[in-house]
């Protein structure tokens, strides 16, 4: 197990780092049954396959008739899912990344359809949940395998080191984009119960899942105890503290919804 100052200067380095093996096989399996029992109940309400991520960017990649399953907060349909984004090892990590004060933003849900599950065009995070201090980084569990031919994620190492450019949320044109195909990213195949951590300005993305597996991962977004995101953004913010101190904190931020 690397140490945290490995950790982090590997993360500082590449803007991204895997970590292998953070959920062993038997908790794996829990959390697998959970997600498909949080898939099944958005079949049953009508919600399955409603997500699509549009945009002239997206219809370059082929997205533009492919869906893809998703939904935020995996912790609100599951206490299994709430017990994973508490875990130690990954708040470990967390924590060799962020510092010791911890608090989340949100979880997603994602799983690729078969053979033809969306892909991602490659973009930054930063413009859909941007933080005053820039520390907003993603972990992303692996449930079941992501191979590139699965549609696993891909990233530009070192893109981070960009900061915020302006326009690259990924579904508008944008010449800077045009630069960084899907194709030349480094596809960061994983396991079962492996963790791919990333910075909100790592550029990334993926390719269509065009196997005959599902590609189930959930998305743990959170930052630094003493950031808070920029006010006028409505994106779902769970503000639950994972580890450590919420320094933003107030009385009309914990009481809203």
């Amino acid at each position: 197990m690397p140490t945290p100052q490995q950790i982090r200067a590997f993360f500082s380095a590449h803007g991204y780092y895997h970590a292998r093996g953070v959920f062993a096989p038997a908790r794996i399996k829990v959390l697998e049954r959970e997600f498909d029992r949080i898939v099944r109940q958005l079949t049953r309400t009508g919600d399955l396959n409603s997500a699509q991520w549009g945009g002239e960017r997206q219809q370059k990649d082929g997205g533009g008739t492919s869906r893809i399953t998703h939904t935020h907060n995996v912790q609100n349909y599951s206490h299994e899912w709430l017990r994973a984004i508490q875990d130690k090892k990954l708040l470990d990590i967390s924590e060799a990344i962020l510092g010791p004060d911890i608090v989340l933003h949100h979880t997603k849900l994602f799983q690729k359809p078969t053979e033809n599950g969306m892909p991602f065009t490659m973009h930054q995070d930063w413009s859909y949940f941007p933080s005053v201090k820039d520390t907003m980084i993603a972990a992303v569990i692996h449930v079941s395998p992501a191979t590139d031919r699965m549609g696993c994620l891909r990233v530009y190492p070192g893109s981070h080191q960009l900061g915020r450019v302006p326009h690259t949320g990924g579904q508008e044109p944008c010449e800077f984009l045009d630069q960084y195909p899907l194709e030349g990213a480094t596809p960061v195949e994983a396991e079962p119960g492996d963790v791919v951590f990333f910075h909100y300005f790592t550029l990334h993305g993926s390719k269509h899942n065009r196997s005959r597996r599902l590609r189930k991962t959930v998305l743990v977004q959170m930052h630094a105890g003493d950031d808070e995101i920029e006010p006028g953004n409505g994106h779902p913010n769970a503000r639950l503290c994972l580890r450590g101190w919420n320094h933003r904190i107030n009385r009309g931020l914990a009481n809203q919804s």
